[in-house]
């Protein structure tokens, strides 16, 4: 089975260069652009992350205090993920899964909006970033997982929840696995298109980490982010980071050569 690939700008925001280019970059400024991928095809919806909370407060508040004043997450109101996705033609109602990477709340935010999605999570992750962490976390638990996205998932509809193996398939055509580095909670996703198999994760922020063989800098351990690029370079035909701004031309181009 083959499926489309769309992309939706959820918000955007401003780090230091080591943030993305670890050990490097020391005096620029990267711009990260937060995207949800929406996958069609054989008659399901899925999207790849939610968008940041409706209330951006806490969030920004946090990163300026860890970062710095100019790291903070805009939005525009058109990139709601409701007001997004509307845009091509897709109720929340209507999409059937939803794949999170990683269990940060630019990505888990908005999970209880879509009430008929299997919510698909790694498990690891679900352990080591939430439930059993090996050590302190330097986030906070509501920046990670919204109270209102942990009512959902365990009180409201924890039904609706599946814990993701390190090795997975979500459907036919669409491939999971774990690859750490950023989060415990880190994936990647394989989706099978009519140009090849495109690689969606958290794990580089753009392509540069992987094209120019520089390592994540804001990353829990190196030998994770060196396999996982290594697996992505042997999985994936194509790749897709969730926070390059350059995903839409290359994608596009990617779209063109099938």
């Amino acid at each position: 089975m083959t499926f489309e690939i769309q992309i939706l700008k959820m918000g955007q925001c401003e780090v230091p260069g080591p943030e993305v280019y670890w050990m490097s970059a020391w005096d620029t400024w990267e711009t990260l652009h937060f995207w949800m991928v929406v996958v069609r095809g054989g008659g399901k919806t899925l999207i790849i992350n939610t968008g940041p909370p409706a209330d951006l407060t806490d969030l920004n508040a946090a990163w300026k205090k860890a970062i710095d004043a100019r790291s903070q997450m805009a939005r525009k109101d058109s990139e709601r993920p409701e007001n997004a996705l509307k845009q091509l033609g897709i109720k929340p109602s209507q999409v059937d899964y939803v794949l999170i990477t990683p269990l940060q709340a630019y990505a888990t935010g908005n999970i209880p909006l879509f009430t008929n999605a299997q919510i698909c999570i790694s498990k690891r992750g679900w352990i080591e970033d939430f439930h059993a962490p090996k050590y302190e976390m330097h986030i906070p638990r509501k920046l990670r997982i919204p109270d209102e996205t942990l009512r959902y998932l365990e009180i409201d509809a924890p039904e609706k929840l599946r814990l993701l193996e390190d090795e997975d398939e979500v459907i036919p055509g669409i491939r999971a696995f774990w690859t750490g580095c950023h989060h415990r909670s880190s994936m990647a996703y394989s989706i099978t298109t009519r140009p090849g198999k495109i690689v969606v994760s958290d794990c580089l922020f753009k392509y540069r980490n992987i094209e120019e063989h520089i390592p994540l800098g804001i990353m829990e351990s190196l030998e994770e982010c060196m396999r996982a690029y290594q697996r992505i370079r042997e999985v994936g035909d194509y790749l897709l980071p969730l926070y390059d701004p350059l995903v839409p031309e290359r994608l596009k181009k990617i779209l063109k050569s099938s």
